[in-house]
């Protein structure tokens, strides 16, 4: 496979760091995103690779303690609807208030290019929609169901 092949598969990474001790980037975590992906390696010896979809990111959080806040670094979570990680922490990472807006930015791009809303991060039980507090739509007598959910069943 010739190079200029291989760098046409890669996709633009827009943002990359790695997790810092101190003010010193001397770790194996690394992180990259592109413009619908984030990417984590970690370790040395054994190396895990995961990818995420940014579309499936429910929740971003950022934490800095003072140790944090002298160096100039911090630690982005994302809270995700994957299926294996529902938590990815970006330990560490320079200018993280930024990395934070970016990775919000390109979760609304993603989430429009594929046209995801919301609502579709919500489980469902027992065929009926879940409210965000955990009460049941289908459960409440005064709320009608749309002709969409009309199963054919209801006398009229």
């Amino acid at each position: 496979m010739s190079k200029a092949t291989m760098t046409a598969a890669e996709p633009e990474i827009i943002w990359k760091d790695r997790k810092h001790h101190m003010w010193f980037p001397l770790s194996f975590d690394r992180y990259r995103v592109s413009q619908d992906r984030l990417y984590t390696e970690k370790g040395f010896f054994s190396s895990t690779y995961d990818e995420l979809l940014l579309y499936r990111v429910i929740d971003l959080k950022l934490r800095r303690n003072l140790l944090q806040k002298i160096f100039g670094t911090g630690s982005v979570t994302i809270c995700t609807k994957a299926d294996t990680d529902h938590e990815i922490v970006l330990k560490n990472i320079k200018r993280p208030l930024a990395v934070k807006n970016l990775i919000s930015e390109l979760v609304e791009t993603a989430r429009d290019k594929k046209r995801v809303v919301g609502k579709e991060f919500f489980s469902m039980e027992g065929g009926s929609h879940t409210d965000i507090d955990g009460s049941l739509f289908g459960d409440d007598p005064d709320i009608e169901l749309s002709g969409a959910y009309d199963d054919g069943d209801m006398d009229e």
